[in-house]
């Protein structure tokens, strides 16, 4: 009888870490993040625009399948388009629509917006990179930088000033104990 009644607080324990773990995962908003652009490219302005999406990318969104580590920002013809992100398509999808998973995406901006990017990739040469994908409200939302490629020796002195902090962090803490 000991068992089972262990067996049941287990249970119990176990159904609230599940809990737990669902709030998390609601209260987390991102969809997909690039977790290379920072390492590869030298980030700089921010930008946040809205997706057009056909109603089965939505649906696979929502149950994650999104991968947007290879994609980057696109300007043709004065509008923009999120070239290389994967959306693969639910099992469930309906028969009747053609799902291409990494077809372009227009991205929805102001022409405000698309003429300061525009003039800063024509004159200046910078490129437009996807870092996150992210619900905002009920609208999936597509945030990419202004950013230039870094070198290998700037990558390299990205990790050394990196580990620097970590050891200084380390040095402080010891000398405070």
């Amino acid at each position: 009888m000991q068992t089972s009644s262990s067996n049941i607080n287990n249970l119990q324990y176990n159904d609230a870490i599940m809990v737990n773990k669902k709030s998390d995962k609601q209260n987390n908003n991102t969809i997909a993040q690039n977790k290379k652009a920072r390492h590869n490219y030298t980030l700089e302005d921010k930008f946040e625009a809205g997706m057009s999406l056909q109603g089965w990318e939505l649906k696979s969104i929502r149950q994650g399948k999104v991968n947007i580590s290879e994609c980057f920002v696109h300007i043709k013809d004065r509008e923009a388009y999120l070239v290389g992100s994967e959306i693969h398509p639910l099992n469930s999808a309906s028969s009747h629509v053609i799902c291409d998973p990494v077809r372009p995406r227009k991205l929805l901006l102001n022409r405000r917006e698309l003429d300061k990017i525009i003039s800063a990739v024509d004159r200046q040469g910078y490129s437009l990179i996807a870092t996150a994908m992210y619900w905002k409200n009920c609208w999936v939302k597509l945030a990419f930088h202004l950013g230039k490629g870094k070198k290998a020796h700037d990558k390299r002195a990205d990790i050394k000033d990196r580990e620097w902090k970590v050891d200084q962090g380390r040095i402080m803490k010891k000398s405070q104990q």
